[in-house]
């Protein structure tokens, strides 16, 4: 049976606040906040503490969160959302065994991005025994303007999604090395969409290269993105477009031809 996909809402009527607060809520703790109270929690996602201490009291009910009866922080019922992403969705399920193979001939870490707003989003990841040791996960943000899989997606977009992309995304300088200034950005995202691959070249963290080329549906349509990452002193730009380019197109097309 197909799924029946529904038009997004047009009034405020047909949606449930309380669902978007805690979905939110769950979304404010990382690295640098693990452990808050319902006041930081509320700060973070604009809402009120009243409201923000509801919606984590419900959160630990359900077992996706913990409290001391002063601070938060996420609980491994969470987990069950990414096991839900991830056995559903047909993307990170097609290419989980490609990955894996992928990383494992290649000794580097590979990633299966997808754009979500104005970030590019780990939707699958296999590392590497041997390869570099990088905080990324399934759920992992990057940025689109710095990243070797945001500017595979962004250069697939033409005309107005191009245009709307590029001017609201923030071009942020996470390195000496980042590149923030949009007229070079514009005319490398052109030999980006030209050349069918993207580079980052210690742009993100100093110390670790990655090469990104589109992944396709059967239609032409891009769907992600396919990245290998590699730590600078291992490979140069040069060595991972001669040695890894050539088997991660051999991956492309065969995800091309799997996905209608």
């Amino acid at each position: 049976m197909n799924a029946i996909s529904f038009p997004p809402p047009n009034h405020e009527k047909d949606l449930i606040a309380g669902l978007a607060k805690g979905l939110s809520l769950i979304e404010a703790f990382d690295d640098e906040h693990a452990r808050l109270t319902s006041s930081e929690a509320a700060r973070r996602v604009g809402i009120s503490p009243a409201a923000a201490r509801r919606c984590l009291l419900t959160l630990c009910q359900g077992g996706y969160a913990r409290t001391d009866g002063k601070r938060f922080w996420l609980d491994h019922g969470v987990l069950r959302l990414a096991y839900a992403y991830s056995t559903s969705t047909r993307l990170p399920r097609l290419l989980q065994p490609t990955l894996d193979a992928l990383s494992e001939r290649t000794r580097e870490s590979a990633s299966v991005v997808v754009l979500q707003g104005m970030e590019a989003m780990v939707a699958a990841r296999s590392t590497a025994r041997k390869s570099l040791t990088v905080g990324l996960g399934v759920g992992s943000r990057l940025p689109l303007h710095c990243s070797a899989t945001g500017r595979v997606l962004l250069s697939s977009k033409s005309g107005a999604d191009f245009e709307s992309l590029f001017n609201a995304m923030p071009l942020c300088r996470l390195t000496p090395h980042t590149l923030t200034d949009p007229v070079r950005l514009r005319k490398l995202l052109v030999s980006c969409a030209d050349n069918g691959y993207a580079l980052s070249n210690e742009e993100i963290e100093v110390g670790v290269r990655s090469i990104a080329v589109p992944l396709y549906s059967f239609g032409g349509s891009v769907v992600g993105a396919l990245s290998l990452s590699s730590r600078a002193d291992r490979m140069t730009a040069s060595e991972m477009i001669e040695q890894l380019l050539p088997a991660m197109l051999r991956s492309q097309n065969w995800v091309r031809s799997r996905l209608s």
